[in-house]
């Protein structure tokens, strides 16, 4: 019996894979591509794996804010509160603090409409 002529595969034309991952581009602003590049450098590493590790270290942080607790809010009024007085202290009268106190905490009139912790004016 005649042996079967083997025909080998071709090869691929091009530079060959060196991985098996998915390509990904983006186009992203000179001075960020600027900053990564000096992270690698630090991290004694490449840029393809410092665009890598950072985006994992990303992926791991927590987006969502904390919330304040009571508490914390508690001490950043009383903190506050301390601040301000302190900045009354030349004045005569009770009267007197009292009105400096409530100027510094309303804030400037031309921000005051910008504020958002603070209800907005209801005759306006």
């Amino acid at each position: 019996m005649k042996k079967s002529i083997k025909v080998a595969p071709k090869k691929r034309r091009g530079r060959p894979a060196t991985g098996k991952d998915p390509h990904i581009a983006a186009r992203m602003p000179s001075a960020l591509i600027a900053e990564v590049e000096a992270w690698a450098v630090t991290n004694e590493t490449s840029r393809s794996d410092a665009f890598r590790r950072l985006v994992e270290l990303g992926l791991t942080i927590d987006g969502k804010p904390k919330q304040t607790t009571a508490a914390t809010a508690d001490r950043a009024k009383e903190l506050a509160s301390k601040a301000i007085n302190s900045l009354t202290t030349g004045a005569q009268s009770n009267d007197e603090k009292a009105s400096r106190k409530s100027r510094l905490i309303k804030g400037p009139e031309e921000f005051r409409e910008l504020r958002v912790d603070r209800p907005k004016a209801k005759g306006k």
